[in-house]
């Protein structure tokens, strides 16, 4: 099964790299990956409503243009930026990753929390669940208030994770999805698990694929 990821942001070579590396690293036994940047035309950063719209737009439309040679697509985002309510085209289905693992946790009667980077994506990320119908499995969402350089620094990132995890967990969730597609994240005790939503959902559209 190939796939086509989109990045949500403009980015520049090296991260796309460590972006794809990634996928390499997560993409289970049969599924290859191929990422392409989104272009000079999307966003450089999501810190806006106005930046989440530009991400939609481009993102889109270079879905449509994707060409033939893949059997799904997603953002390369856990905001889902521009996937649809519906499949609806057979030809190149697009998924999204927060809707993939969002909707696997509360299948399985999960109440899940969220940490985000800023306050901007904590409002996209609350107004995708409720789009999602899952608002009754959602605890809360805590905003790290993280610049973006920390999204490519794992050591940074899971350092900040503690307190907030621990905050949601006293609100009931009993995971808690790190916010970001291309975050690793490491093994930590604490009161929640963390989910990385990337990783749960490339093996969701493994086991789709395999049937």
């Amino acid at each position: 099964m190939r796939a086509l990821a989109v990045t949500p942001i403009h980015l520049p070579a090296d991260e796309v790299a460590r972006r794809q590396a990634r996928y390499d690293r997560l993409a289970p036994p049969g599924v290859e990956i191929e990422l392409r940047n989104v272009g000079p035309a999307g966003p450089a950063t999501l810190d806006t409503a106005g930046s989440m719209r530009d991400s939609e737009r481009e993102v889109a439309a270079l879905l449509k243009e994707a060409g033939g040679g893949f059997d799904l697509a997603f953002p390369d985002c856990v905001l889902d930026p521009s996937v649809p309510d519906v499949v609806a085209d057979p030809a190149l289905p697009v998924h999204g990753i927060l809707k993939l693992s969002a909707t696997h946790l509360a299948g399985k009667g999960v109440r899940f929390g969220a940490v985000v980077r800023n306050e901007a994506i904590k409002d996209e990320f609350a107004d995708r669940i409720s789009a999602y119908g899952l608002d009754e499995y959602l605890a809360g969402i805590r905003v790290l208030d993280l610049p973006f350089s920390a999204i490519a620094e794992t050591e940074v990132w899971n350092a900040a994770l503690g307190s907030a995890v621990r905050e949601l967990a006293e609100l009931g969730a009993t995971a808690v999805i790190n916010g970001c597609s291309a975050v690793d994240v490491e093994p930590a005790d604490l009161p929640a698990r963390i989910v990385d939503p990337t990783e749960l959902a490339m093996r969701l559209l493994a086991v789709e694929g395999a049937r």
